[in-house]
C-alpha cells in the first residue's frame, strides 16, 4: 500500500455485534494499523479491544470518527437497523468503509447510503466474501470456454432452516442474488409468489423481524427473474423444509452442463458434463472444481472466513489507491436488496414488476 491506513472498528454487542469477523481482520491485513473500536455495549469493550488490538475504545461510534480519525472503518454489525447511520456517519466525513451484509432494510436506505459515498467520493465494500473468492473466475472461465453450453437458467436456495421464507431471502438471500448477479447479470423483470401458512400476504402477517430487518412476513417464497439473452434465474426457500447446507448453493445450467456454487471465501465447486442434468440417467458423474480447473487437486490454502475478508479488504484498499469500486460495492450490494425486495413487491402487487424498481420503501408496509 501507498501508506499506512489508520483502521477503526464498529459493532454492537449484542445487537449484531461485529458480522462475521469484521473486526478481527484488519490485524492481519499489511499497512493497516488499528486505532480504535467503537462499542455501545460498554461491558463488551474490553473483550472488543484485546480481539481487534485497539489502541482506544468508545461506546458512541460518532465521537470515535471524529476523535480517532481513521482512514478507514469496519462496520460489524449484522443487524441491519443499524447500517444507514452508521454508513452515513462515516461517508460524511470521507472514511471508506468495509460493511457487513446484507446493506439495508429498503431501497431508499440503500439509496441514500451510495448518494453520500458518492458526495464524498469514498469507496464501500460488502462481505459477500464469495464475490471475493479465486473460484469465482474459474467458474467464470468456465463458462466463458463453454463447459455448460449457452446458459439457461440459474437457480438457487437458502438454507431453509427456522428462517426459511422472507427472513432467509434476506439473511442468505443476499448472497445467491449477489452471485445470480455475478455470473447472469442485471434482471430486468421479478415475478415472485410469497405466502404466509399458505395464504396470501396480509398486513396481518406483518410483524417486526428479527436482527433489525424491519417488517417481514412470509414463511415460503417462490421468486423468478428475467436476465439478458433469454436466461431465467429461481430463488426459493420454505420454513423448515430441511434444506440446510446441502441446499444452499446456485446452480448454474446451461445447454451442455450444471456448475454448482456453494456459499463461502473458498466455495464447494462442482461441475456436470451432461446436458440432461442427470447423472442417474447418463452414467456422468460430478466432478470436482478447483482454482487449476475441473477435476484438477487444489492449490490454494487460504481459505475460511479470515481469508475471505482479508482478501476483501485488500482490494478495498487497492480500490481506494486506483479510485475504483471494490469487487463487491456498494451498488452490487443495492442490487441484492433490490432483487429481494422485487420478490415482495411482486406479491404485493399480484405480478411482475420491472427492475429498477419504482417503489423503493418496504413493501409490506403498503398492505
Amino acid at each position: 500500500m501507498a501508506k499506512t491506513y489508520r483502521a477503526a472498528v464498529i459493532g454492537s454487542t449484542g445487537r449484531g455485534n461485529y458480522g462475521h469477523g469484521i473486526d478481527t481482520v484488519w490485524r492481519d491485513v499489511p499497512g493497516v494499523d488499528v486505532v480504535a473500536v467503537a462499542d455501545d455495549n460498554k461491558a463488551a469493550i474490553p473483550a472488543a479491544m484485546k480481539a481487534t488490538g485497539a489502541k482506544e475504545s468508545f461506546t458512541d461510534y460518532r465521537q470515535m470518527l471524529d476523535r480517532a480519525k481513521p482512514d478507514v472503518v469496519g462496520i460489524g454489525p449484522r443487524w441491519l437497523d443499524q447500517h444507514h447511520a452508521m454508513v452515513l456517519a462515516c461517508a460524511e466525513r470521507g472514511i471508506h468503509m468495509y460493511l457487513e451484509k446484507p446493506f439495508a432494510r429498503t431501497l431508499v436506505e440503500a439509496d441514500a447510503m451510495i448518494a453520500a459515498c458518492e458526495r464524498t467520493h469514498v469507496k464501500l465494500a460488502v462481505a459477500h466474501q464469495t464475490r471475493y473468492s479465486p473460484l469465482i473466475e474459474t467458474v467464470r472461465s468456465l463458462i466463458a470456454a463453454g463447459k455448460i453450453g449457452r446458459m439457461l437458467e440459474l437457480r438457487g436456495r437458502g438454507k431453509e432452516d427456522r428462517r426459511g421464507g422472507s427472513e432467509d431471502l434476506w439473511v442468505l438471500g443476499s448472497h445467491i442474488m449477489n452471485l445470480i448477479r455475478t455470473f447472469g447479470g442485471d434482471p430486468r423483470w421479478c415475478f415472485a409468489q410469497v405466502l404466509q401458512n399458505g395464504h396470501g400476504l396480509t398486513k396481518a402477517d406483518v410483524a417486526e423481524g428479527a436482527e433489525g430487518l424491519g417488517p417481514l412476513a412470509g414463511d415460503q417464497v417462490s421468486a423468478m427473474y428475467g436476465l439478458d439473452q433469454g436466461v431465467t434465474a429461481y430463488f426459493g426457500t420454505q420454513r423448515n423444509a430441511g434444506g440446510g447446507k446441502s441446499r444452499f448453493a446456485l446452480q448454474i445450467l446451461g445447454t451442455a452442463g450444471i456448475i454448482e456454487v456453494t456459499s463461502g471465501y473458498h466455495p464447494i465447486v462442482n461441475y456436470l458434463g451432461d446436458p440432461a442434468w442427470s447423472p442417474g440417467r447418463s452414467g456422468i458423474q460430478w466432478q470436482a472444481v478447483s482454482t487449476q480447473g475441473i477435476g484438477k487437486p487444489e492449490t490454494a490454502t487460504d481459505s475460511g472466513p479470515h481469508a475471505g475478508n482479508i482478501a476483501a479488504v485488500k482490494d478495498l484498499l487497492s480500490a481506494v489507491e486506483e479510485d475504483r469500486q471494490p469487487i463487491c460495492s456498494a451498488y452490487d450490494a443495492r442490487a441484492a436488496v433490490e432483487m429481494i425486495v422485487a420478490a415482495l413487491e411482486s406479491q404485493r402487487v399480484g405480478g411482475p414488476v420491472s427492475l429498477p424498481l419504482k417503489t423503493r420503501v418496504n413493501p409490506l408496509t403498503l398492505l
